[in-house]
């Protein structure tokens, strides 16, 4: 069994319920989950640690690599 996820950005019930009627009547397993953080996309951990480097990025707290140095 292989799994794949897929995305359906519907506009009402009924559309929903004929993603179902097709699922079924092909015999394939599957589960609906709700996008609980539909406006919340990211880890909030993750959003805090961006939002901290574009802080620290903006006083000027920031060092330069040179590329010939990155691979060392």
């Amino acid at each position: 069994m292989q799994t794949i996820n897929i995305v359906a950005h519907t506009n009402d019930v009924s559309q929903i319920e004929a993603i179902k009627a097709v699922m079924k009547a092909l015999k394939i397993k599957f589960e609906i989950y709700k996008n609980k953080t539909k406006d919340k996309p990211y880890n909030p951990e993750f959003v805090a640690k961006i939002e901290k480097s574009i802080a620290q990025a903006k006083k000027g707290d920031t060092y330069k690599i040179d590329l010939d140095d990155i691979w060392k």
